[in-house]
Formats: structure tokens, sequence, C-alpha cells
């Protein structure tokens, strides 16, 4: 089963230098490799410049990708599991039982 997960991230100046859709399809090439799936890519603006929503198989397998990715693309990444608000509700309907 794939768990979804939130990748927050942050420009370093070269980071920005280097923007293009090569480094993009690098990324999707990347996850795809380490067998997630990039669900889409928002680039945003605020406290953060990009964010990745991924299917990956596991925390360990997201952690490589944070980390192989940082290491890609010069890019800082925060990354966090994320639950659908509907497995929230089944979740907290269960312990209520």
């Amino acid at each position: 089963m794939m768990e979804t997960f939130i990748f927050l991230g942050k420009y370093s100046p070269e980071a920005v230098r280097d923007i293009s859709s090569d480094r993009t399809s690098n990324t999707i090439t990347l996850i795809k490799e380490i067998g997630g799936e990039v669900v889409s890519m928002y680039a945003l603006l605020g406290g953060y410049d990009l964010v990745l929503i991924v299917k990956l198989p596991s925390a360990t397998t997201a952690m490589k990708a944070s980390l192989a990715l940082t290491m890609l693309t010069g890019i800082s990444f925060q990354t966090h599991p994320a639950l659908a608000v509907d497995d929230l509700d089944r979740i907290i309907g269960e312990a209520r039982e």
C-alpha cells in the first residue's frame, strides 16, 4: 500500500538558477525509480517555493526520496506524511467504539 507524503521545498540561490523542465522530469524519474509516484507539483508564494504530493511505500522511502531530491536539485525539502481526512474520520470512529 502506498502512503501519501507532502514535500515542501525552498530554493537556494543556486537552485533558482537551475530551474528547468529537465530538472522537473529528473525529479519525477527519481521518484519512480525508488518505487513512488508524483501525484502533483505546484509552485508557491510565501514561506515555501514548491509543494510535491507524492505516493511512496514507506516513511523510510520518503526519507530516501527527500535526501535524493535535495542532492539532485539543491532544493531543501521538509517532508511530511499525509492522511486523507476520510481515513482520519474512520480512525477516530474506530477509536470511539
